[in-house]
């Protein structure tokens, strides 16, 4: 097996050098962009598995690389920015970012961060036994659990890996009340806090994604946290 294609996504050639060293020594593959289009041009070129991607760049910035990532590709993505508030993290999830890790960071943070959003990459059934058919469905809406992919009515609607995994745990106890501690464990693999915001920014891009497509059986449950409708006999 080839090792990880990791594209670093960052104007600033130390940082760049930094991050390199640091996820080739974690045995990975490492390519550089060092603006916004040429991140573009790149993912174009060759689908990374995932991308290391700043927020703030000139001219364009990582959360636009994000938004023209994700109409064609769920490559998982982890941001980098100087900004830590709460409201800049929800902002690049909401735009389908998979993490994000403020700056200054650790070495040591990022690597463990790039390895836990690549190990949620893997098929989604090594969270919890999958049934033996891997897939799952409910009603209209089939999720495949070994290609990350999912269809209403055969139209394919395209999930980031976090949100794949937030949809598959639901869809497999139609009903049972998740709370967002719970969530965060079959999304993030309890390594590292995740606010509830981040919780509810994940579950509100799924519900939308798939009202786009007439469908919403996503329940908030106040107080609690989400559920999924058991489908109608």
């Amino acid at each position: 097996m080839s090792p990880p294609d990791i594209l670093i996504v960052d104007d600033d050639p130390r940082l760049r050098e930094v991050v390199r060293y640091t996820l080739s020594r974690e045995g990975h593959d490492v390519r550089e962009a060092g603006d916004g289009q040429a991140a573009l041009d790149a993912v174009a070129a060759q689908v990374p598995d995932l991308i290391v991607l700043d927020v703030l760049m000139p001219e364009l910035d990582g959360l636009e690389v994000c938004r023209r990532v994700r109409a064609t590709s769920r490559v998982p993505i982890i941001f980098l920015s100087s900004r830590s508030e709460e409201l800049d993290r929800v902002l690049g999830l909401e735009l389908g970012g998979d993490d994000y890790l403020a700056k200054p960071f650790s070495p040591r943070e990022l690597a463990s961060r790039v390895k836990a959003v690549l190990r949620r990459s893997e098929p989604v059934q090594a969270a919890t036994p999958a049934p033996a058919t891997e897939r799952l469905q409910h009603g209209r809406l089939v999720l495949d659990l070994t290609e990350h992919r999912a269809w209403v009515d055969g139209d394919e609607v395209v999930f980031t890996v976090t949100e794949l995994r937030l949809l598959a745990s639901l869809l497999r106890h139609p009903g049972k009340v998740y709370t967002r501690d719970e969530l965060v464990e079959r999304a993030y693999d309890g390594k590292h806090f995740v606010s509830d915001r981040t919780i509810d920014s994940h579950v509100r891009r799924i519900r939308q994604k798939l009202r786009d497509h007439d469908l919403d059986p996503i329940e908030t449950v106040h107080g609690l946290g989400f559920r999924l409708q058991k489908p109608r006999s």
